[in-house]
Order: C-alpha cells, then sequence, then structure tokens
C-alpha cells in the first residue's frame, strides 16, 4: 500500500511586519510559533521584515497572526522550493566569495580555461584574465565529459596548479566538483565550488554541501525546468549552506547549431521566483567562440548578475573545448564593451 501523503507537510508561510514593526513584536510571534515546533528565519530587509514559518503551516490558523497590530499580511508559499523563494527573502541575496560579491550592483566575472593542463598555460591564463579585469579564476581539474575515452582531467594535480595560479594572481579560485568524497579537499582549497549540469540533481552531493559554508555554484541541468532548477539549490540550502549561485549554461532543445541553447528567459525568471544570484556561461551554451561575446552582453543586458567566460592562450590546441574558448586579447575586448554596457542597466564593472 502507498503511503499517504499529508497536505501541507513541509509547506512554508510568510509574515510581512508592518514597516516599523517593534522588535518586541516579532519576538512575541516567534516565540508563540517555536513553542509550537515550527522554524522560523527572519529576515531584516530595508523595506520589510518577514518571518517565514517552517513546517506544518496547515495546522496553523493566519488569524491567529493577524490579530496582531504591526503585523502587514500572512500568505502561504505555493511552490516546493522554501528557502530560496523571493517571498521569504525579498531583497536581492549576496554572495561573498573571498572578497568578491556577487548579486550586488558589480557585475562578477569568472574567466579562464575549461581544462587545467601545465603549470604555464595556468599561469599565461590566469595573468591575463585578471590584466583584463577578471574576478575569479575558473579551471577544470576533473571533467565530466560525455565518453569514458576522452580526456578527464588533470584531477588532483590540477587543482595544485590552478591553487597556485590563484594566489599568484591573487584571484578567489572556481572549480567543479564531481563526488561527495572530495569535499574536504575542496573546502581547504577551493573559493567557488561548482556544481556541473550532469550533477545538478545530485542529490546526495547536494546534502552532503550543504553541510558546508563554502558558496556554491549550481549549473541548470541539460534538461532542467527552472523549477527543478531552484529546487536543487534548495537541497543545498536546506542543509545550512545559503551560500547559492544559479548558473545558466544553456539547456538541450532540437537545435543542433549550437552546443546547447542559452535561455535568456530563465534569467528574470529565476529572479522573480528566488533572491539567488544568478550568472550566465556562455561559452558552454554555444560552443563556439565568436557567438560567446554577442551571448555575453545579451546575458548583461536580461539583467543577470555575472558572466563566467572560457579563455585559452592557445585554443587551438587546447586539450578539450578549443571551439568555444576566447583568446585573451578578445576577452579583453569583450570586458571593455561590457564596460560600456554595465551603466546602461544600472550596474558596474
Amino acid at each position: 500500500m502507498f503511503a499517504k501523503i499529508e497536505k501541507g507537510k513541509g509547506e512554508k508561510m510568510i509574515i510581512v511586519m508592518k514597516p516599523g514593526a517593534p522588535a518586541a513584536e516579532r519576538e512575541k510571534i516567534k516565540t508563540m510559533l517555536l513553542r509550537e515546533n515550527f522554524q522560523i528565519n527572519e529576515i531584516i530587509g530595508a523595506s520589510m521584515t518577514v518571518l517565514g514559518v517552517i513546517g506544518d503551516t496547515s495546522t496553523l490558523d493566519p488569524k491567529r497572526i493577524t490579530v496582531n497590530d504591526f503585523v502587514e499580511k500572512v500568505m502561504r508559499v505555493q511552490e516546493p522550493f522554501k528557502r530560496a523563494n523571493r517571498l521569504f527573502h525579498p531583497d536581492n541575496s549576496i554572495v561573498n566569495v573571498s572578497g568578491v560579491p556577487i548579486g550586488g550592483k558589480k557585475l562578477a566575472i569568472i574567466a579562464g580555461p575549461c581544462s587545467i593542463e601545465t603549470d604555464e598555460q595556468m599561469a599565461a591564463v590566469a595573468e591575463a584574465v585578471k590584466a583584463a579585469g577578471a574576478h575569479l579564476l575558473r579551471g577544470g581539474a576533473f571533467k565530466p565529459r560525455t565518453s569514458p575515452y576522452s580526456f578527464q582531467g588533470l584531477k588532483e594535480r590540477g587543482l595544485g596548479m590552478l591553487h597556485e595560479a590563484g594566489n599568484k594572481t591573487n584571484l578567489p579560485i572556481v572549480t567543479e566538483i564531481m563526488s561527495a568524497d572530495k569535499i574536504g579537499e575542496f573546502v581547504e582549497t577551493v573559493d567557488l565550488i561548482q556544481v556541473g549540469a550532469r550533477n545538478m540533481q545530485n542529490f546526495e552531493l547536494l546534502k552532503e554541501l550543504g553541510k558546508t559554508n563554502v558558496p556554491i555554484l549550481l549549473k541548470r541541468g541539460l534538461a532542467a525546468t527552472i523549477e527543478e532548477w531552484i529546487m536543487a539549490a534548495e537541497y543545498i540550502m536546506a542543509g545550512g549552506n545559503e551560500n547559492v549561485i544559479l548558473c545558466e549554461r544553456g539547456i538541450r532543445t532540437y537545435e543542433t547549431y549550437t552546443r546547447n541553447t542559452l535561455d535568456l528567459s530563465a534569467i528574470p525568471a529565476a529572479k522573480k521566483l528566488s533572491h539567488l544570484p544568478v550568472i550566465v556561461d556562455p561559452s558552454h551554451a554555444a560552443g563556439m567562440w565568436w557567438m560567446v561575446e554577442p551571448l555575453a552582453k545579451a546575458a548583461i543586458a536580461a539583467g543577470a548578475d555575472g558572466l563566467m567566460i572560457e579563455v585559452h592562450n592557445d585554443p587551438e590546441n587546447a586539450w578539450c573545448d578549443a571551439a568555444q574558448s576566447l583568446k585573451p586579447d578578445r576577452f579583453a575586448n569583450l570586458m571593455k564593451d561590457l564596460r560600456a554596457i554595465a551603466p546602461i542597466v544600472g550596474r558596474e564593472l
């Protein structure tokens, strides 16, 4: 026999306080709810204060709360994601990655090679992207590949090269994790841990990452809906780590001309549903270097909080994904263009 699903189990209720509501009134409501075994998350924003109530709120009569003169309104959250929901957190979240804010007015640019190959390559690319104005250095040490015969990355050795290049250029580093057994090593050395598209719904990995406090860059799955993408972020946040950044990197469609199809509509959609920062990876979306620049500009115009761009000093001889990598001079030119575009959409670079 199938287990009965309890309606309302795990639902969330949002309590919006009136502007200027005394702290004592918030504490009175929180005390009442905690006594009844609800979890309370309090968000004090610039314009309002919100109390997020987690638990079986179907048993909670909103009238018990609205009788308080300092309560503006009470709402039930219908979406399955709670902590990532903008209703719960009206203001945009800003994730601090070793001193680099992602999600605020200033755009964040992540750049570097798809794959870490040699010390010389990493050093050259790191210096080039730093000079052009990048804020974080990316590089693949553990490579998830469609074919088991393709280059899988230099693994621990590559991670060491990336760490050294980041230290020399004073750039925080970003790299992809493949399995939970590497979390300890990544926590010690990586500033922003990337969860790739193929692992977006690796729920056991997401749960373990939720136990850390290292910022997580969560890429959208190959065919994931926006709701599934945010639900994956919810797995991490439910574990206690709320430092999550969403990354749109193109989805699989019937079109075969490009590697993937960049879903620009996902940027405003994700920002409407969630308070989490959203960045875009135009390199993996297009799969062709000459498309990266226009897609990067379009992403910023659509409201992205930053970009992840592949840069290689010798793409003709790159070990993987050569066709989508920008040469350093083209990346520098793109950065100049982005600096001109950013103020038009109210951003800085």
